[in-house]
């Protein structure tokens, strides 16, 4: 099991909120503005860990799922499409629609992780065939349609590389800057990255886009792999998902044994960590992750720190914070509120 991150030096507290970046406030400030169902839109690149997200957006009461955009990350972009499409079906919950989004990085050819999660990106179990088709829109404005109209601020909630979500940024600034409440990412690390020393995957497939997002003065938390390291499903509690009886839970129970094997040769770990529900759990409000502010850059231009996040705790760079950065998960709270939205599909 990975060691609890040790939270940075108390100074770093000595910024105060006039000291952010524009917008920059905590994300479960933004999150307790609502009332009711917070409305989130997941953008992801199913992946083992995507899906479990996405069944636990499904699951909870505390959100509403306005719709899936798909990026190519995992896989190539009709995979994760199509992986998204059949964990819909699974859960019987097609009325959620999906919008796939970019196919490749803005600058850079696109790198897939099928070492980890297989070629199809999805690899382990059989699902059903999608039961329907992905909308005929693009996920640049599939998102701002839903944002537009909502009649309350939206967070979105990234899980794969942020292409789509810096074009969405882009492309509607004035949109984005009133009516997106926040951006509760999965990707980075405070310390050692996963795809190369330095980097963690999603940003390190599209860093050009993580700086976009960034800087774009939203509220963000950003939950990296020094807490999603914390959040791992062990073959045990994969045995518990399988014993629910259900074909959602043998489902997923086979497809975290097929994700914990990389991690059990890469690391020895006894189970796999799921990243990307971290993310979706953190918009609960349910005080699952505690974050410490901190001054968030993306490395671009070298390659060989290429999609490092520089976490600035203390205000070394002189920089302003603009993000929140999860540093411990209540683990146990984590793996009972997976294995309880399992326990909700047939």
């Amino acid at each position: 099991m990975p060691t609890a991150v040790v939270p940075p030096p108390a100074r770093f507290a000595a910024w105060t909120e006039a000291e952010a970046e524009p917008g920059a406030y905590p994300l479960e400030e933004a999150l307790e503005a609502s009332a009711g169902p917070r409305p989130i839109i997941l953008d992801c690149d199913p992946g083992h860990d995507d899906a479990l997200a996405l069944l636990l957006a499904l699951a909870r009461p505390e959100i509403r799922l306005l719709g899936v955009t798909t990026v190519a990350g995992n896989a190539p972009l009709a995979a994760t499409t199509r992986n998204a499409l059949a964990v819909l079906t699974l859960a019987e919950r097609t009325d959620v629609p999906v919008a796939p989004g970019a196919d490749r990085p803005l600058r850079r050819p696109l790198e897939v992780a099928s070492v980890v999660h297989g070629p199809g990106g999805l690899e382990g179990a059989d699902l059903p065939e999608p039961a329907v088709e992905p909308l005929d829109e693009p996920a640049v404005e599939f998102i701002a349609r839903c944002v537009e109209a909502s009649p309350v601020p939206v967070t979105l909630v990234p899980t794969g590389p942020l292409t789509n979500i810096a074009l969405f940024l882009a492309s509607y600034r004035r949109l984005a800057a009133e009516k997106v409440g926040g951006i509760c990412l999965m990707g980075g690390a405070i310390g050692a990255g996963n795809w190369t020393p330095s980097a963690e995957f999603n940003i390190w497939v599209d860093p050009e886009a993580a700086a976009i997002v960034f800087d774009s003065g939203r509220p963000i938390a950003m939950l990296g792999l020094d807490v999603t390291h914390q959040a791992i499903l062990t073959l045990a509690d994969a045995d518990r998902l399988g014993a629910l009886g259900t074909r959602t839970g043998r489902t997923f129970a086979d497809l975290l044994r097929f994700f914990a094997r990389y991690h059990h040769e890469r690391y020895g770990w006894d189970g796999a960590p799921i990243h990307d529900a971290v993310a979706v759990a953190h918009t609960l409000g349910l005080g699952l992750v505690e974050t410490r502010r901190a001054r968030v850059d993306v490395e671009t231009a070298s390659e060989l720190t290429r999609g490092r996040t520089v976490v600035d705790f203390e205000g070394r760079s002189g920089r302003l914070p603009n993000a929140e950065v999860g540093v411990t998960l209540d683990r146990r709270r984590f793996i009972e509120l997976l294995v309880d939205a399992v326990r909700r599909f047939p």
